[in-house]
């Protein structure tokens, strides 16, 4: 067998040990100037493929005009951010400021036992002696555990830093899915030429899967627990819950990862009742019921198909990609993760169906 030595001269070696020094560090430069823009990138690309039925229907709907199309979707979904999503996250981040002063300044909040419960029959008066009993001994619990959670304050003070950086990041990321709605087309004619060029016989089901996937967790997981957290949040905020806005990005988390909001909602329901007369819990509480069945109802009607990807997975990307990049990741992470997961799992059923009539055949 031949050498490089004996294929090509020195000179050559030294000139294409050159040129691939370059290109690495070209390739290197790249990565660190767009950097800072994966997560926006990524996350104007799985709101362009989500909302992209949207716009072709929209661009009939106007007569064939794509680019008024995606001007009107834009604005439509600029108005959801400024607006609700806003609202939101800057009642959460009060929330979690809130916490940490009282973790840093060591004077834990508790709520002590209201008078209503004395006037409950038969348990009002234990469960009133009960809940103070338990108030007063938690209390001083935490006030000697309170010195350890310090640093606990800390992260949480910067992570509601990062919330306006995740705002600013979220605006440009649906300018930038206005943007590709009116190139949709050529845009999956290349990443169909890019997968051609790694899987040739399977380039068009794995773009398919891939757009399918996306649209099933971006719409039928992310989406319902978006809603759920907005209606929610409106419902704590009228209920006067102390940290509403945080209790509601609480329910969008239990949703994206399907444990589910109820967590939530059953002691908000319990404070409802004891704070409020019997008319307005009782509005409340099937306010908060129907919320709470919102992802049963809605998640058959959008996911054009049932979700494969184990909610461990779900659940990995949501801590993985808030830990990479920050609020936004919170939404890229268990999209990336699940369109990775289905596309392996596509990859083993080809593969073993190829190795299957060769075994067959070998018998």
């Amino acid at each position: 067998m031949k050498t490089l030595r004996h294929l090509f001269s020195s000179d050559d070696i030294v000139q294409l040990a050159i040129r691939l020094g370059l290109l690495a560090l070209l390739i290197l430069w790249t990565f660190f100037i767009i950097k800072p823009f994966v997560p926006i990138l990524t996350w104007s690309a799985v709101l362009a493929v989500a909302f992209y039925p949207a716009f072709t229907w929209l661009a009939k709907c106007l007569g064939g005009r794509p680019r008024t199309a995606a001007i009107i979707l834009t604005v439509i979904m600029l108005g959801i951010v400024i607006g609700p999503a806003a609202w939101l996250g800057i009642s959460a981040v009060e929330g979690i400021k809130d916490i940490a002063s009282q973790i840093g300044t060591g004077d834990v909040v508790l709520q002590a036992a209201p008078e209503q419960i004395k006037g409950w029959p038969l348990i009002g008066p234990h469960l009133y002696d009960l809940w103070n009993l338990a108030y007063t001994n938690v209390r001083a619990v935490l006030r000697e555990i309170t010195p350890y959670l310090k640093p606990i304050a800390g992260v949480l003070l910067s992570l509601a830093g990062s919330a306006g950086v995740g705002t600013l990041q979220f605006l440009l990321s649906v300018l930038m899915a206005g943007f590709l709605f009116p190139h949709g087309p050529r845009l999956a004619g290349a990443i169909r030429g890019f997968l051609f060029r790694i899987v040739p016989g399977q380039s068009e089901h794995f773009l398919e899967l891939s757009g399918a996937t996306i649209r099933a967790v971006s719409q039928g997981v992310i989406g319902v627990a978006i809603i759920q957290a907005l209606l929610a949040g409106v419902g704590f905020k009228l209920a006067a819950i102390p940290s509403a806005g945080l209790l509601a990005i609480i329910v969008m988390l239990l949703s994206i990862v399907q444990i589910g909001a109820a967590v939530v909602f059953l002691p908000v329901v319990i404070w409802v009742w004891m704070s409020m007369d019997v008319m307005p819990a009782l509005l409340f509480t099937i306010f908060f019921a129907i919320v709470g069945l919102l992802d049963n109802i809605l998640k058959p009607l959008v996911m054009g198909r049932g979700l494969t990807t184990p909610t461990l997975v779900i659940l990995v990307g949501v801590i993985g990609g808030t830990i990479a990049h920050g609020i936004i990741g919170l939404f890229i992470g268990p999209i990336i993760l699940a369109v990775a997961w289905e596309l392996v799992a596509a990859w083993i059923r080809i593969e073993r169906a190829v190795e299957v009539p060769h075994v067959v055949a070998d018998r």
